[in-house]
């Protein structure tokens, strides 16, 4: 019962709204469906599979708001939720920065469901994860992975009209593959709302391939080099600047969007010309649902233009607040690039390194944006356009904010995460040390 139709989603929510004696009411539904495998030193430890399903009200009289949750959905239960809520609701104190609720909305059909992954079995997991095996042991190496699949619905109503639904897919499947001595080390990762787009086979090769390669890392110097970033590594350190597009925050001097001063720096040149980053619930490669939790529809939006500071996201309150119109923030960030591959970046470098991923990034400086951390799986040296040998890993200080200043060439994006984002060339990053870790 963990996924239900829109109709039946609206069914349950009405039932729940009738029950009510608040002043305001929202229920929220929402339920999964999916399954797992996990596996090390070449063998399946564990599989499972998850089927959930949850009803959430926010009852509110004035500006007190009290919330229950419950995973039953007989009468009683229904009834039971919305009476706990409503208790709550007399105790609360008011909220200072209370909302009214939206009333009813139109929103764009998402894209984010696909029934080829919704179709998923323990059998596809587990041809797909002997497909990652079968590279490691004829490598004689190590392979320790995850892969998982889901089926989601997340729909909300409330008292005032608003109703949203949206259907979901989701697989996601991550390897880290060593040598037999612990010397080299490769990692891919990667994740699709559509199953025929995952490659399990081809990601675990590349795995291999670093793991291989990367053995007998050679120590060089700290300090500022020409890198190029893989997709992966580049989400991995921009997924702290995304967050930063709150205007809140800015406006109350707390993220490097914020002017010396007072105020934001909305309108600025922040990055280079070559840097574009928008968001889009549409986007094929990246689709989300079409609107957020406070019931505001998401559409195409432009973060960063031409290195231009465009738009910051403005909740209901504090858009309100400062007289403007919200903007919701975006589940899909997207940084244009040009054409090139990873290859071809690696080919026009003279000397420079090559960064499979980071971790461990911790925050320095949050006016700055600076950040720390370490690189992993596979760091190598680039020389007249090749890799030339592995290098030990390196601890980072640098600033994504800086790292978007020194941009000299943008490839493809690829789909990574919660974002698209193209494999960087990047100059004067900053190593400051070693690290023994592989």
């Amino acid at each position: 019962m963990a996924i239900l139709s829109k109709e039946e989603a609206q069914a349950i929510l009405k039932k729940v709204l009738s029950f009510s004696k608040a002043d305001s009411c929202e229920v929220s539904l929402n339920g999964s469906n999916g399954g797992n495998i996990r596996y090390a030193r070449n063998a399946v430890s564990t599989a499972g599979q998850v089927n959930v399903m949850s009803l959430s009200v926010n009852s509110t009289f004035g500006k007190k708001t009290g919330s229950a949750s419950i995973n039953e959905f007989d009468d009683a239960s229904l009834k039971k939720v919305v009476s706990r809520a409503e208790e709550l609701a007399m105790l609360a104190p008011e909220n200072p920065e209370f909302m009214p609720l939206l009333g009813a909305q139109t929103f764009q059909e998402s894209k984010t469901y696909n029934e080829n992954t919704a179709a998923m079995t323990p059998d596809t997991r587990a041809e797909m994860v002997g497909k990652s095996l079968g590279v490691a042991k004829a490598a004689n190496l190590d392979a320790a992975g995850f892969l998982e699949n889901s089926t989601r619905f997340n729909s909300v109503m409330n008292s005032k009209g608003l109703f949203a639904y949206n259907k979901s897919t989701n697989v996601s499947f991550s390897v880290t593959i060593r040598n037999k001595e612990g010397t080299g080390s490769g990692y891919v990762e990667q994740d699709f709302n559509d199953l025929s787009k995952m490659d399990v086979l081809a990601l675990s090769k590349i795995a291999a391939s670093k793991a291989t390669g990367s053995a007998g890392a050679k120590a060089i110097e700290p300090g500022k080099y020409t890198v190029i970033l893989e997709p992966l590594a580049a989400s991995d350190i921009l997924s702290n600047m995304f967050r930063g597009f709150d205007a809140r925050s800015a406006d109350e001097g707390r993220s490097f969007m914020s002017k010396k001063g007072g105020g934001t720096r909305l309108g600025e040149q922040l990055f280079s010309e070559n840097v574009n980053i928008y968001s889009d619930p549409m986007n094929p490669e990246l689709p989300s649902a079409t609107w957020n939790g406070d019931g505001l529809a998401l559409k195409r939006t432009d973060w960063v233009k031409n290195g231009v500071v465009k738009n910051l996201a403005y909740s209901r309150f504090w858009a309100e607040k400062k007289g403007v119109e919200p903007v919701p923030f975006g589940r899909s960030m997207v940084i244009e690039g040009g054409t090139q591959s990873l290859q071809d970046l690696i080919k026009s470098t003279e000397k420079g390194i090559l960064v499979t991923r980071f971790w461990y990034i911790r925050s320095v400086d949050p006016q700055t944006l600076l950040l720390t951390g370490l690189t992993r799986d596979g760091t190598f040296y680039i020389e007249n356009g090749e890799i030339k040998f592995p290098i030990k890993n390196f601890r980072f200080n640098e600033s994504p904010v800086i790292m978007l200043n020194n941009v000299e060439a943008l490839g493809k994006p690829v789909r990574t995460g919660s974002g698209m984002i193209p494999p960087m060339k990047i100059k004067d990053f900053t190593f400051s040390s070693l690290s023994d870790a592989i």
